[in-house]
Formats: C-alpha cells, sequence, structure tokens
C-alpha cells in the first residue's frame, strides 16, 4: 500500500503514521506501541499504556493525543475501549505520586510502563514475546529488558499503535484528575490536570501541597518551605 493509501487509514493525510506498516514491511509482523501521560504536572500519577493494533484497522482521526481535541480523544478512548479483546488489546499502568518521589520520575514511569504490558497480559492479549515494542521517545524500559524493544522519538506522530497508547494514557489520568478533584477542591485539579500552571502555583501558595503533589518536584519543595 502507498503511503497515501496508509495514511487514508488512520486519519487525514500529512499525519504521517505509517511506522507500523514499515516495520511489518520489514519483517516485524507483531508490533505493539507505548507511551505515557503526565511525567511534567507536579501532582497526580505518571500513567503509560501499551496497545496492540491489528493491521489495517481503521481509527479515524488517530494522531497524536496532544494534536486531538478533548472530544476526539475521548471518542476515540471509547472506541479503543469498546474494542478491547476483539481487534484490540491494551493495557494501562501507572505510578502515584508517592513512588514518583521514592524513585524518581523516569524509573517511576519505566515502572507504569511494565505495569501496563503486566495488565495487558492478564486481560488476555496474545503471548507478547515475538512481540516489537515501539516506545516513545528516547529511552527503552529497563523493566522490560526480557522484551524486543525500539524507542522512537517523536513516536505519538509516527505510530499508530503509540498514538493510541497516548490516548489512553492521556484521557485515563486526565479522568482520574476530574474525581481527584472532589477530593481536593482548593487546587483546580479538573482544569490544569496538575500541571504547574499560575492558578496551581497560587493555590499552592495559599493552601500548602495535599497528599497527591509529588514533594520531590521543585515547586512543591518551595511551597512546602513556606508554610
Amino acid at each position: 500500500m502507498n503511503k497515501e493509501g496508509q495514511a487514508s487509514l488512520f486519519g487525514t493525510p500529512g499525519q504521517g503514521l505509517y511506522l507500523d506498516d514499515q516495520l511489518r514491511a520489514d519483517g516485524f509482523a507483531r508490533i505493539a506501541g507505548i507511551d505515557e501521560a503526565g511525567r511534567g504536572p507536579l501532582a497526580g500519577p505518571v500513567v503509560a499504556a501499551v496497545v496492540i493494533l491489528p493491521p489495517g484497522l481503521v481509527i479515524a482521526g488517530l494522531n497524536d493525543s496532544k494534536k486531538m481535541t478533548e472530544i476526539k480523544r475521548e471518542e476515540t478512548f471509547e472506541k479503543l475501549h469498546k474494542l478491547c479483546g476483539e481487534k484490540v488489546y491494551f493495557g494501562i499502568g501507572q505510578s502515584s505520586a508517592d513512588e514518583i518521589d521514592h524513585m524518581g520520575i523516569l524509573p517511576a514511569t519505566f515502572q507504569a510502563m511494565a505495569r501496563s504490558v503486566e495488565i495487558m497480559a492478564v486481560q488476555g492479549a496474545p503471548s507478547v514475546k515475538d512481540y516489537l515494542f515501539v516506545i516513545d521517545g528516547r529511552d527503552k524500559v529497563p523493566n522490560l529488558q526480557h522484551l524486543q524493544q525500539m524507542s522512537v522519538i517523536g513516536g505519538d506522530g509516527r505510530s499508530p499503535s503509540i498514538a493510541a497508547a497516548s490516548v489512553l494514557a492521556k484521557v485515563h489520568r486526565d479522568r482520574q484528575m476530574v474525581k481527584l478533584a472532589e477530593l481536593y477542591p482548593n487546587y483546580g485539579f479538573a482544569q490544569h490536570k496538575g500541571y504547574g500552571t499560575k492558578a496551581h502555583l497560587s493555590a499552592l501558595e495559599s493552601h500548602g501541597p495535599c497528599p497527591i503533589h509529588r514533594r520531590s518536584f521543585g515547586p512543591i519543595k518551595k511551597a512546602q518551605g513556606k508554610r
């Protein structure tokens, strides 16, 4: 299939989600994509997802989650859940704010990724030992050394499997932060999802950190020091 045909499978032409097909043409028949959401916020978990998509599956509008509207992310999230166990397999894992503080954000992210693979296996996915795991970013996952991996910079804009993982991780985390906003109403988590916005920093100044803040992060240390 030419690039124009490939683009039509996964959204509008020009998105460039050709990587999985290119890898299959190179002999990697089984591919799983991994991405994360929430490395940068000052509060809440870091969430990772792994996704297996069958060749040729049409998911219109699929893209890097950051380039999708909230409505489109939600629609795609629900679509992936409806397909799970039939054509699509995925797992979603996370590391808590306490775990991030204990081990650091990068190891905690790797832990969340490894947990996502474990969860996918428990949910009935095919054996993953023969899969190539394509991972968004510069790093392979030390916790998954027993699996074949390839890191891909900008992978969420190049691989449909990674793009799907980015949507699952992003929406899952955003929904958690909305729920956590009900427990901790002083911080505006439903709006900024834990990122260091002006409103969030102002709330920290007024109220200090709450139990889901990442106390190893600089702005939280600063807020604690003022109280």
